[in-house]
Formats: C-alpha cells, sequence, structure tokens
C-alpha cells in the first residue's frame, strides 16, 4: 500500500474518532437545556463529559495537523475555501472549553447560566456546520486548475450540505441523549432515554435519506455496504433505546456514526476534494500529497506515538466508567439572578 492511501487511511480513522466521541460531546452540550431540570442535574450532566471531552478534541487536532503535513495542498484548498464556517466552528469551540472551565468559578445563578448558554450554542454551531463542510467535501465544490476554491458561503448552503448539518445535528443529540442514559443514575437517566428514541426516529430518517442521495452522488458498491451496515446500526440503537438497553443504544449510535464517516471516505477515495468545475480539476491523493520523504517521517511518528494516545484515552474512559447521579453532587447554594 502506498504511503498516500496509508495516509488517507489515518485521517478518515481520525476523523471518524472524532465525530464519534465528540459527537456526544455535542450531543451532551446541546440537550443541557432540554434535560436537566436544575443545576444540580446541569451539573451531571457536565460531569459525564469533564473527563473527556477535552481528549476527544485532541482527535481534531491530530486530524487537521495530519492533513498539513500528509495533504498539504488539500489542507489549503479545505481551510482558505470552508474558512468561514471553519471559523466559526473554532470560536464555538473556544466559547465552549471556556464556558466548561469557568462555569463553576462563582456561585451565582446568573453567571453559571450565561456559561451554560455558551456550552449549549459551543456544542450546537459545530453539530451543524460539521454536516455542512462534510457533505461539501464529499459531494464536490468548484475548484480551479490552480486548486482553488472558486465558490462562497453560499456555494456550500446548498440543499445537500444543508441536509448534511441536520442530519449530523440529530445523530449528535441522539448520541448524546444515549450517552447521558448510560452515564447518568435517577430521573434524568429515564428523561435522556425517553428522549434517544424519539430523537433517533428523525435521525434515522433523515440520515438513511442522506445516505442514499450521497451513494447516488458520488458512491461506490464498498461504500453503500458499508452506509447499509451505518443505517442498520442505527436502527439497533434506537430500538434499543426504547427497550432500555442503554449499553446496546450507544454502542449503535456510536457504530453508525464511526461507519457513516467511514462510508463518506470510502465514496470519496482516491478524491480529497472532488472539483464539480472539471474533474481534471479534483485533489487526489496523488496530486495533493506531500513528499515520501515526509510521509515516511511521518509514518513512524504516527506508530509510536498514536498507540500511546488510544491507550491513555481508554485508560481515561475505564477509570470514570460508572454513573453519576445527583446524589454524587455536592449541594451548593446559588445566588440568585
Amino acid at each position: 500500500m502506498e504511503l498516500t492511501t496509508v495516509w488517507f487511511v489515518a485521517i478518515a480513522f481520525f476523523w471518524v474518532g472524532y465525530f464519534a466521541l465528540e459527537g456526544f460531546d455535542f450531543g451532551v452540550g446541546m440537550l443541557l437545556p432540554v434535560l436537566a431540570k436544575d443545576d444540580t442535574e446541569r451539573r451531571v450532566m457536565i460531569n459525564t463529559i469533564g473527563p473527556v471531552w477535552d481528549g476527544n478534541e485532541v482527535w481534531l487536532l491530530v486530524a487537521g495537523g495530519a492533513t498539513f503535513a500528509a495533504f498539504p495542498h488539500w489542507y489549503a484548498t479545505l481551510f482558505s475555501g470552508f474558512y468561514l464556517p471553519l471559523l466559526l466552528i473554532l470560536v464555538a469551540l473556544i466559547a465552549r472549553g471556556v464556558a466548561f472551565e469557568y462555569r463553576h468559578k462563582r456561585h451565582d445563578a446568573q453567571w453559571q447560566s450565561r456559561w451554560d448558554t455558551a456550552i449549549t450554542f459551543g456544542s450546537l454551531v459545530p453539530a451543524v456546520l460539521w454536516g455542512i463542510a462534510f457533505a461539501n467535501l464529499v459531494a464536490g465544490v468548484p475548484i480551479d486548475a490552480d486548486k482553488e476554491f472558486t465558490g462562497g458561503l453560499l456555494t456550500l448552503l446548498n440543499p445537500f450540505g444543508l441536509l448534511g448539518g441536520l442530519v449530523t445535528l440529530s445523530l449528535f443529540i441522539t448520541h448524546g441523549a444515549t450517552f447521558i442514559a448510560l452515564k447518568t443514575a435517577g430521573d434524568i437517566r429515564v428523561r435522556a432515554r425517553d428522549l434517544a428514541w424519539r430523537s433517533g426516529l428523525v435521525a434515522i430518517v433523515l440520515t438513511i435519506f442522506f445516505l442514499t442521495w450521497l451513494q447516488a452522488k458520488t458512491g461506490s458498491p464498498a461504500s453503500a455496504a458499508v452506509f447499509a451496515v451505518a443505517a442498520l446500526l442505527l436502527v439497533v440503537g434506537v430500538r434499543s433505546a426504547y427497550v432500555g438497553r442503554e449499553g446496546v443504544s450507544f454502542a449503535g449510535t456510536f457504530g453508525a456514526i464511526a461507519l457513516a464517516v467511514t462510508g463518506m471516505f470510502v465514496a470519496l477515495f482516491p478524491d480529497v476534494m472532488p472539483s464539480t468545475t472539471d474533474v481534471a480539476f479534483s485533489l487526489t491523493t496523488t496530486n495533493a500529497a506531500a513528499t515520501d520523504y515526509s510521509l515516511t517521517i511521518m509514518t513512524w511518528a504516527a506508530a509510536i506515538f498514536t498507540p500511546m494516545v488510544l491507550g491513555y484515552q481508554a485508560w481515561t474512559y475505564w477509570v470514570f466508567r460508572q454513573r453519576i447521579g445527583t446524589h454524587h453532587i455536592p449541594t451548593v447554594e446559588l445566588a440568585a439572578k
């Protein structure tokens, strides 16, 4: 296997990990004002992702860094052409991260309410924009002979791209609800489980419609098989939420997101950024790649450090595997708004 293919697979793996893990983080953040009835329950929800949310974002950093180093032309065209949505995602992630750290600094209801709003919108904005960005990335965008994106923001806000945003939004809400049901105890667990299957029904319809459309646009027999399994896992996850099998439910939504993203990269290969202007202008794993020397050095570094990072993250999830309930949260009297 050529090193360009190895790094395409590696970057796909990093994005799969990011969406499958950060997806439930986003879901928890978006559901903060929906599921929690008081500050104690909001703290329970935040504590379910407190030990892992920043580690989950490492997958994004690695995916972006690997793209920059392995496929510099892809990185340049993608980040310049998608500049505004990526900037909005960055601002939202910064606001969300700051909110997690500063929310508890003052025991004041108004102070915490503002940071809770930042968490919610800091989760909502990326959840939608990542779907829009990836839908356009796989379907293709206008690129000229100089490998430059020739469209604008409205180019990305096409029906297919907007559907992609709705799909990731619904999937992440459902994924977050299954995670909350898996990680909490008491009333919030029941409410999360109920919401998971209700939102999951919407996610099933949108996801199947989107994947079918994508398959018709640019799919292959291999991507069709992956998409079919992804849809099946989503149905299993939603059904399991309905009958109260929380572990299976979370595994189902996790697998559905992971395989849906995998299928998108399968459909994309060997392109990395198809051109709708002229197929000859498309960026591929060949014409967008770095030199063999750079890819070789990167491969050795990844072979050494990636297992270490995966091991540490797996250990973190194992340590914080227990359920959290309101009885675990110390009572704090908040100043009135």
